[in-house]
């Protein structure tokens, strides 16, 4: 199956580079492009892509404006959003997160991780990269601040197995890692994660993450130093 892409980025020869890299997989396409926060979303409902790469500082709408549309916008659910931009900031990678991005990357990235993201993403599954991951838990999912996304009784609906691969993909913990620890299948520990983000009601991993550290099933790491 072909992963379809849109890139939405305001300099031209970046998205050129970046077509030139995903049309050279096999896996995947690039189906449109746009240079500003508006083209993304309205390019996003005329192609219906699996994934957008989606910067953030654009003119006019910006890129998180436009994610928080393409997130919300029932006839694109199957649409999921990777944010690549240079400013990878702790509050970008919160505010990316609140209106619905499934994966977060800075643009200094290499060409393999890059399109390893696109395919965790269109898998259904978060990204962020590691040095933001950690300080974005502490400083910013906990705060008041932060919109609920699930009530605490519905952790009672989770099966023992389901909250502790919860608590590990919390942790950051890939698919691959949490298997090895729990010496379960790939598969087995995909369904698990599948299961609990819909009796959570969590759009994909990066909201599950969200959800199990609002409710504590999951505390963050006390600041070093």
């Amino acid at each position: 199956m072909t992963i379809r892409v849109l890139l939405a980025d305001d300099q031209a020869l970046l998205r050129g580079t970046f077509r030139m890299l995903i049309d050279s997989c096999d896996d995947m396409e690039v189906v449109g492009e746009a240079a500003t926060g508006r083209e993304a979303v309205d390019t996003a409902r005329a192609e219906r892509p699996d994934v957008v790469v989606m910067d953030i500082r654009m003119p006019g709408t910006d890129g998180l404006a436009a994610t928080a549309e393409i997130c919300a916008d029932p006839a694109l659910a199957g649409t999921r959003v990777l944010v690549l931009t240079m400013f990878e900031t702790e509050e970008y990678v919160a505010q990316a997160l609140r209106v619905g991005a499934s994966g977060f990357l800075g643009k200094y990235v290499t060409t393999d991780t890059l399109l390893a993201g696109i395919r965790t993403v269109a898998a259904g599954e978060a990204l962020l990269s590691p040095g933001a991951t950690q300080a974005l838990i502490t400083r910013f999912l906990t705060t008041p601040s932060t919109p609920q996304l699930a009530p605490a009784e519905r952790l009672g609906d989770l099966t023992p197995r389901e909250q502790e691969v919860t608590v590990l993909a919390a942790q950051g913990r890939s698919n691959d890692e949490i298997a090895e620890q729990l010496v379960l299948s790939v598969l087995t520990v995909r369904t698990h994660v599948q299961r609990a983000m819909t009796k959570l009601g969590a759009r994909d991993r990066a909201q599950l993450v969200v959800i199990a550290y609002q409710n504590g099933l999951v505390r963050p790491e006390p600041p070093r130093g």
